[in-house]
């Protein structure tokens, strides 16, 4: 029975450690609004601040491509060199994670949510020293831009 039971909690500690890994680094925002509304009012958001938006991908549209159903999933491409680039400066393979990506996603209970790396996250990834400033001011504007375009 013991040998039963410390099975379990391992399985149960091994699951939850899948999926709290599986989300971790991400900030996540609860919109009010659908998808596509969500990702159009981040789209103007960011462009009224100067912020470069370099690819939409919609991969609801890419898996009806392939005859496959998926929930709404749009993943916004961003970013500003004046910010990326001292980031990978100071670690120059925080590039594989930059420029930084907002996913705009609707789950399975019709929550429509919003996330983003956290650049607290990029930092310990990459091991980033020097750089604190210019992380906080993107976690910073993150925080805004995604909160702004699930508020209103």
């Amino acid at each position: 029975m013991r040998l039963l039971l410390k099975t379990t909690l391992l399985i149960i500690s091994i699951i939850s450690f899948s999926t709290a890994y599986a989300q971790e680094g991400i900030t996540t925002v609860q919109s009010n609004y659908t998808v596509e509304e969500t990702a159009n009012r981040l789209e103007n958001i960011l462009k009224e601040n100067g912020i470069t938006i370099f690819s939409e991908i919609d991969h609801q549209q890419g898996a009806s491509g392939v005859d496959m159903e998926l929930l709404p999933t749009r993943l916004i491409i961003v970013g500003n060199p004046n910010l990326g680039t001292p980031i990978m400066q100071c670690s120059q393979t925080a590039a594989i994670d930059l420029p930084q990506k907002i996913l705009i996603w609707k789950n399975s209970e019709g929550i429509v949510q919003i996330g983003y790396n956290n650049p607290d996250y990029l930092k310990n990834r990459h091991s980033i020293t020097g750089c604190n400033d210019v992380l906080k001011k993107i976690g910073g504007a993150l925080h805004n831009f995604v909160s702004s375009a699930a508020d209103g």
